[in-house]
Parts: C-alpha cells; sequence; structure tokens
C-alpha cells in the first residue's frame, strides 16, 4: 500500500515537473530563441523580414541614436532602482521587526496596488502630477507656487511614475530576507561591542543581500524595458529603450532592429541573474552557524 501511495507522488511529481518546463520552454525558451534569430535576419520591404543573415541589426545598436536610448534608459532605471532601495529597505526591516499582529496588515498595505491595474494607475498620476493635478493646486492653495509647475511629461514625471510602480516588487523581496534573519546574530554583535551601524554593516546588510539584488533585478529590469509609462507620462519626445523596442516592432515594422534591441535586456537579464546567483552563494557560505543550528 505505501509502494503504491510512493509510486503515485513519483508520478505526480514527474508530471508536475515535466509540465513546469513545458510551459518554460514553449512560452519563455522558445520566444526568446525566435527572437535571437530575428535579430541576425535582414529586414522586408513586404514581411517583417527575409531570411537574409546579417550583423547591420548589431552595428546600428552602436550608432549615436540607439547609445543615446540606452543611456537615458540606464539613468532613469538606475535611478529608480536606487531610490526604491532607499525607500524600501527601511520599511522592509520595520515590516519584519513588526508585531506579528500588524504585520498582516502592513504586508496589505504593500500587495493592495497589485489588486489594480498598473495601467491605470498610471494614468491616475496624471491627475496627481498634471497641470490642473492635486500637486498644483495644493501648491496655489498654500502660496508655495505663483504658477503650475510643469511636471506632466518631463523625466522626473516618468522616474515619479516608475518609482511608484516598482516599489511593491523591491520590498516583497527584502522583506522575505530580513523575516529570515537570526535576531541572535544582531544580539552577539551588540555584546561583542558593535554599534548599530557596525552591526548593520557586518551583519543585517550581508546577510540581506540576496534580498537587495532580487528586488534591484524586479525594478531595474522592468524599468528599463517599460514602455507604456514613459509614453503616458513623458509624451511623445521621451524616447526610452522600451518605447524604442515598442516602435520598431509596431510602427517602423523593423522586427530584426526591435529583435536585435530586445537582446539587450536579454543580456543584463543574464547578467543579473549571475550576480544573484553569486551572492545567494556567498551569502550561504557566510552562515556556518545558522546552518549547523538548523542541523541540530
Amino acid at each position: 500500500m505505501a509502494t503504491n501511495h510512493s509510486s503515485r507522488d513519483s508520478l505526480f511529481r514527474t508530471f508536475s515537473i515535466a509540465g513546469s518546463w513545458l510551459w518554460l520552454g514553449l512560452f519563455a525558451l522558445l520566444p526568446t530563441v525566435v527572437l535571437l534569430l530575428v535579430a541576425f535576419l535582414d529586414r522586408g520591404e513586404v514581411g517583417f523580414f527575409i531570411p537574409s543573415l546579417t550583423l547591420d541589426n548589431f552595428r546600428e545598436l552602436f550608432g549615436p541614436v540607439f547609445l543615446s536610448v540606452l543611456g537615458d534608459s540606464l539613468r532613469l532605471a538606475l535611478l529608480s532602482t536606487l531610490v526604491c532601495l532607499l525607500v524600501a529597505y527601511p520599511f522592509a526591516y520595520a515590516l519584519a521587526k513588526a508585531n506579528p499582529r500588524r504585520r498582516p496588515w502592513l504586508l496589505l498595505l504593500v500587495i493592495i496596488p497589485f489588486w489594480t491595474n498598473s495601467l491605470i494607475r498610471t494614468y491616475a498620476l496624471i491627475l496627481m502630477i498634471g497641470a490642473q493635478g492635486m500637486v498644483n493646486k495644493l501648491g496655489l492653495a498654500l502660496g508655495l507656487i505663483d504658477v503650475p509647475l510643469e511636471i506632466l511629461y518631463t523625466d522626473f514625471a516618468v522616474f515619479a511614475g516608475m518609482t511608484y510602480t516598482f516599489l511593491p516588487f523591491m520590498i516583497l523581496p527584502l522583506y522575505a530576507s530580513m523575516e529570515k534573519l537570526d535576531p541572535s546574530l544582531a544580539d552577539a554583535a551588540k555584546d561583542l561591542g558593535a554599534g548599530a551601524l557596525r552591526t548593520f554593516w557586518h551583519i543585517t546588510l550581508p546577510l540581506t543581500l540576496p534580498g537587495v539584488v532580487a528586488g534591484c533585478i524586479l525594478v531595474f529590469l522592468p524599468s528599463l524595458g517599460c514602455f507604456y509609462i514613459p509614453e503616458i507620462l513623458g509624451g511623445a519626445t521621451n524616447m526610452l529603450l522600451g518605447t524604442f523596442i515598442k516602435n520598431q516592432f509596431l510602427v517602423a515594422k523593423n522586427w530584426p532592429l526591435g529583435a536585435a534591441s530586445s537582446s539587450v535586456l536579454t543580456l543584463f537579464l543574464v547578467l543579473l541573474a549571475v550576480l544573484y546567483r553569486f551572492t545567494s552563494r556567498r551569502v550561504a557560505a557566510n552562515m556556518p552557524l545558522r546552518a549547523s543550528r538548523n542541523e541540530e
């Protein structure tokens, strides 16, 4: 009887793993491989591309137009990631240290934005930062400004929209890392004479580094490839990497160049995944006390 139950569990596990790999292969790996293949093809005058191998698409990525777009995109994505990290880290720490009965309600505040479509939330920002928005109306009412500020359709509006949209993606990985922190390690550091800053630098930050890297990945990559936030809040003149890729596919019908541009995002994804793997292994290797305690 136990043998039959074990065989059923093994069969279910096999089908579950096989189904997951099939799903990832069909809807993640295969489209990525096809996209990379299209990047090496030539643009067609009638169709989207023709079966003619060329490296011109990648040569065009080193042109002044794409490098300018990439530079602006990296600047905004890095700035949004940094601000999200600075805001999310203390919030996640306070969340992890909060009263267990109060913690679910604080987590609910983080999760609530996921209940609303991000596109709708981006349009809602126009009501906040537009010429007749709440920010300008409040500033005029308080006498802080004489004329409405031009916030909308600027780089600052795009930065604010990205930070607002992707902040929860930074908080959740940080909270998951901080919740696993062993409080006895900080107590031991204090007993040895370490102050709060030294304890944070040598204990808290290294042990939460995988959460920091994971949160930065979840914010940086979407910020780099997002196209609807720059279009809505930045206007037609704000050209970032996501907008550039979207225009190549849908406006210019230059699929090979769009595929080559998308390979830049794939490259960043691979590099950040390797960085996350490295930091996770390093943190695991530097936790012998906790590992031995778990084994006991």
